[in-house]
């Protein structure tokens, strides 16, 4: 099978972590608010888990998301719980503006991680999110992401070692 150059395949593999980042259409804000914030954390969480992809990270922001997840046996159905997500979102945040088939979502880039060190650098990165983007001074105060939970739940050993890792140049799309 031919592959276009600017294409790269996907490489789905079982039990795996992967990145996800997706951003909303002309990267409008969407998300502004709590409640809305909260509708698209509780959609993700719930989607992920009834995909069985077991998620260790997530920011959530106005225009966009990130989340590291652990791939189930099937990989696979990655495009189809986004596609499930994107719905989801976009059908509620469309009713509560009282807009008929408006377009939420622009797209969506995963990849996997398969080096150790890339996916401690990236999930750094998905926990200072919030920072990273001005909305808080430290992580764990922006309640749209997993920093708080990960200072209160991880051990501390392990937390110690995440944050070590720079993820300032970490290359994940981001632009937002």
């Amino acid at each position: 099978m031919d592959h276009w150059h600017h294409s790269p395949s996907h490489l789905f593999l079982p039990n795996r972590m992967y990145i996800v980042t997706a951003g909303t259409y002309q990267k409008q804000h969407f998300f502004r608010g709590n409640e809305r914030l909260q509708l698209v954390q509780t959609a993700l969480l719930n989607i992920t888990q009834a995909y069985q992809w077991q998620i260790q990270a997530w920011a959530i922001l106005s225009n966009h998301y990130h989340f590291i997840a652990q791939a189930p046996d099937d990989s696979s159905n990655l495009k189809k719980m986004i596609q499930c997500l994107h719905s989801r979102i976009a059908r509620a945040i469309n009713e509560m503006d009282k807009v008929a088939g408006r377009k939420v979502w622009f797209q969506y880039w995963d990849t996997c991680l398969t080096y150790e060190k890339s996916y401690y650098a990236r999930l750094n990165y998905v926990h200072q999110n919030a920072v990273h983007h001005g909305l808080v001074q430290a992580a764990d105060r922006y309640e749209f992401c997993s920093a708080g939970w990960f200072e209160c739940e991880a051990d501390r050993s392990f937390q110690n070692k995440i944050k070590s890792f720079q993820c300032d140049h970490v290359k994940v799309p981001d632009d937002f």
